[in-house]
């Protein structure tokens, strides 16, 4: 007899890491940034085509957009939304290789599983994107206080 369990937790679930830790937020992490740069691409698609209305429509969008330090704030998360979607990306394709999982073992106790293995690329992975959003946040600090 097969026991049917109902799924109550709905997007708590999706983000939930259960036992799976700091792996499973960083695959929500990665669909999250994933989608975050499709809508800007979108949005992107838009402003751009208003240029076939001609000149004056296109100085009004870009107007609108560098008189707002919420849209400089925006354009920076989608930075780092990029930046984190791509080291990550960059990682999960050498994984999927097999570059970074290693021999198989012997199954014996304690296992090894290959998850633990690559545990130290994603922490070198996702500290090097820290890295790069620290000097990417001091230009834009830097940035920020010119206006």
């Amino acid at each position: 007899m097969q026991r049917k369990y109902k799924n109550n937790l709905g997007i708590i679930g999706w983000l939930f890491g259960g036992r799976y830790g700091a792996d499973r937020y960083i695959y929500a992490l990665h669909r999250i940034t994933g989608l975050g740069i499709m809508f800007y691409f979108l949005m992107h698609i838009f402003v751009t085509g208003s240029r076939l209305g001609g000149p004056e429509k296109w100085e009004g969008w870009m107007d609108f957009f560098s008189q707002s330090p919420l849209f400089m704030i925006g354009e920076f998360l989608v930075f780092l939304a990029f930046l984190f979607h791509a080291v990550n990306g960059i990682r999960l394709v050498c994984v999927e290789l097999g570059f970074m999982i290693g021999k198989p073992g012997l199954p014996t106790y304690p296992y090894n599983y290959s998850t633990l293995r690559q545990r130290r690329v994603m922490l070198c992975a996702m500290g090097l994107v820290a890295i790069l959003a620290g000097i990417a946040g001091m230009d834009f600090v830097y940035l920020m206080m010119l206006r």
